[in-house]
């Protein structure tokens, strides 16, 4: 089959959502070798990495169209075809939950979560424009809807009326990190970790409203530290660090590359991501892998991703969550269980499973695309 994977996602900053389709495309490339797997990206400005071919081990399309320009005539007109962009494909297969329009290919996207229909104040731009009117009406008329949680896929069928049939789960891979995975990890000067893009639903103003509590009660905690893209919602969070009482307890890093995360889970004693819906929750899966305890909201997909490997709070309850991260602070014995706990649930995660999943979709998905 010729494989055709929306790469815009993971062109810029790979953060959950980019890190996923990157992922999922290399382990599928790796895996499928009767296949021609190629991505295409397309932006005015940013190019993809001279290495990126080698790296996914797949053919490389890049497109000077600006992504906005190409989303409003993709969603709102159905046009161009893909083909006029990207060559003859049997599958073209979205990293969002919108259709690419093709001449003859199978169409596939993929749908995490259902956030912007819970929330769509909390949204912005396109995904408010396009993915609250359109995105029920495009996953019934797709081939196949890729998820990455059993929780994703009960949504779509529930809250979209999609066929459940044609709803596939491609759980994500946990990492295999140079020196991190091996046993728990605690170092000694260690702080609390949130990494994710500061956004509304990631819920990082009850974190600080917990931080600060839990401040109030051990003075002797270690340090905060925020990694991830800021929106500009994270505004107000920004500048509340600067002052006190959370200055110089706070430290906010800004987005944080793909080769650079080990090193920042290596210096966490604790994960947390108190989010009010996650349609994976990567971040919690790198952590557990790492062997860092993690606290979690229980929300969504991540009581599906933790298991019993974590501690799950309710997101709004600052009181809870500020004494699940002192316990896994200054409660040894408790975090190396959980540490250990974490480190077996995410060996049940791996990308070669996900790509096995995937070409039973994307098979299936060009079966029905002929039978119409």
């Amino acid at each position: 089959m010729r494989i055709l994977v929306d790469y815009r996602p993971a062109l810029r900053d790979r953060t959950g959502v980019g890190e996923y389709i990157h992922q999922l495309v290399r382990a599928y490339a790796a895996t499928s070798p009767g296949d021609e797997v190629a991505v295409l990206t397309s932006s005015w400005k940013d190019r993809p990495a001279p290495t990126l071919a080698t790296e996914l081990g797949a053919r490389v399309i890049d497109r000077r169209v600006p992504v906005r320009v190409l989303n409003y005539a993709w969603h709102r007109m159905a046009w161009p075809p893909v083909e006029l962009l990207a060559g003859p494909c049997d599958v073209v297969h979205a990293a969002h939950p919108l259709l690419i329009p093709s001449r003859a290919a199978a169409s596939v996207i993929t749908i995490h979560d259902l956030f912007f229909l819970a929330s769509p104040e909390r949204t912005q731009a396109e995904i408010r424009r396009d993915y609250v009117p359109l995105a029920a009406a495009h996953a019934r008329r797709a081939d196949a809807v890729i998820t990455s949680t059993a929780y994703g896929k009960q949504q779509v069928v529930d809250r979209l009326g999609v066929d459940p049939d044609t709803v596939y789960v491609c759980s994500a891979g946990a990492p295999a990190w140079e020196r991190l995975g091996r046993a728990p990890n605690r170092p000694a000067d260690g702080g609390v970790l949130f990494l994710g893009t500061l956004e509304p639903r990631k819920n990082v103003g009850v974190l600080l409203d917990a931080y600060a509590r839990l401040l109030q009660r051990r003075p002797d905690s270690p340090p905060l530290t925020l990694a991830g893209r800021a929106t500009p919602a994270a505004a107000e969070w920004l500048e509340r660090i600067a002052r006190p009482p959370l200055a110089s307890h706070v430290t906010y890093l800004g987005y944080v590359p793909a080769t650079e995360r080990e090193e920042l889970y290596a210096r966490a004693r604790v994960l947390v991501l108190p989010s009010l819906e996650e349609g994976f929750g990567l971040t919690a899966l790198e952590a557990m892998s790492a062997g860092v305890p993690v606290v979690v909201s229980n929300r969504g997909s991540l009581p599906e991703v933790v298991g019993t490997a974590g501690t799950l709070v309710e997101p709004q309850d600052v009181e809870a969550l500020a004494t699940a991260i002192e316990r896994l602070l200054f409660d040894e014995a408790a975090a190396e269980a959980q540490a250990l706990a974490g480190l077996a649930q995410a060996r049940a995660f791996t990308w070669t499973g996900a790509a096995a999943t995937l070409g039973r979709a994307y098979a299936d998905a060009r079966a029905r695309r002929q039978g119409r």
